[in-house]
């Protein structure tokens, strides 16, 4: 863990014993998360992409101690949280605070929106007086763009991005350290999408927040993140800075990830080359042997199926695990 992290995650593995098929069938291992590591500092913001059922909610679930984890570690501002007792794991919770991907199911339908902001006060600062519980929501909903009017209002009187800002705006009372957002804006039209990750941007500015920011949108991803994570069958294929990853990526699946990138000049979009992944992504109860992804792979070997590639330094702050990345 280097001394400007907060966070540090090492070869995390996450996996989940599955119950026969059949009556006398053997139980199956489903690996979701399968040696992952990284940093994070303060005030960063780290990238996490990649298709659907790659393992990032998975890895970000486990690093706030939300799954329990198979391997690895994951050690906050020095404390290794898998060896922290429940009432110990408890009051850090208050510094890791987490935005979930369906903003009005992420709200209770039966709570009021100042009831709902709340729940991390009630949890953490039970005996606030009324006047100061009162006083912090008013200040939370201001926070994030919302009239604290509107505090005795349910979540179905609101849009979607309101909602969205209503559980920033929970995630924020309590002023945390590191916010996980899980495809936050993915639900969202695409003018309130840009409004909600300028909001995030300017807190991060604000208070210094660490954020890891999933989702399938690279645009996105971009625009918001110092470094990007990329992951395919639960494994870490490249780690990079943002604007690095996208001018000169070096795996194979991170290429075919930023081709399929709609360019919005129709002749940029055009002329820009083709990188079409064949097959269908593998199950994670049986991956190939060697690489993951070499079964969709344009440049695979037979070094490929035989040994699964290690992840070694591309470059400045670059991490890379593919056998022919230097081609």
């Amino acid at each position: 863990m280097s001394a400007a992290s907060i966070l540090s995650v090492r070869d995390l593995q996450v996996s989940f014993d599955l119950r026969p098929a059949t009556l006398f069938g053997k139980r199956r291992r489903l690996v979701a998360v399968d040696g992952v590591g990284f940093d994070l500092a303060a005030g960063e913001t780290l990238g996490i992409v990649g298709e659907s059922g790659c393992g990032k909610s998975t890895l970000a679930r486990a690093v706030l101690q939300l799954l329990p984890s198979s391997a690895g570690t994951v050690v906050w501002l020095g404390d290794d949280l898998g060896s922290l007792s429940p009432e110990e794991m408890r009051r850090r919770r208050r510094h890791m605070q987490l935005i979930f991907q369906d903003p009005l199911a992420a709200l209770d339908p039966r709570m009021t929106v100042g009831e709902i902001i709340a729940e991390p006060l009630d949890a953490f600062e039970p005996d606030l007086g009324p006047a100061v519980r009162g006083a912090r929501i008013a200040e939370s909903m201001d926070l994030v763009g919302l009239n604290p009017l509107m505090i005795n209002r349910y979540p179905h009187e609101f849009s979607g991005g309101q909602c969205q800002r209503i559980g920033i705006a929970r995630a924020m009372i309590l002023k945390p350290k590191l916010i996980v957002c899980d495809e936050p804006v993915s639900a969202l039209d695409a003018s309130i999408q840009a409004q909600i990750v300028n909001l995030l941007g300017r807190l991060q500015r604000e208070f210094g927040l660490a954020l890891i920011f999933i989702s399938h949108n690279l645009s996105v991803v971009r625009h918001i993140s110092q470094r990007i994570l990329v992951l395919y069958l639960g494994r870490l294929v490249e780690l990079a800075p943002a604007e690095d990853l996208f001018v000169a990526p070096r795996h194979p699946y991170t290429r075919a990830l930023i081709a399929a990138v709609p360019v919005p000049d129709p002749l940029i979009e055009r002329a820009k080359p083709r990188l079409v992944l064949g097959g269908d992504v593998p199950s994670p109860l049986d991956p190939p042997s060697g690489c993951a992804f070499r079964t969709r792979c344009p440049k695979a070997i037979t070094l490929c199926a035989e040994r699964r590639p290690e992840t070694t330094e591309a470059g400045p702050g670059r991490l890379v695990a593919c056998h022919r990345w230097r081609e």
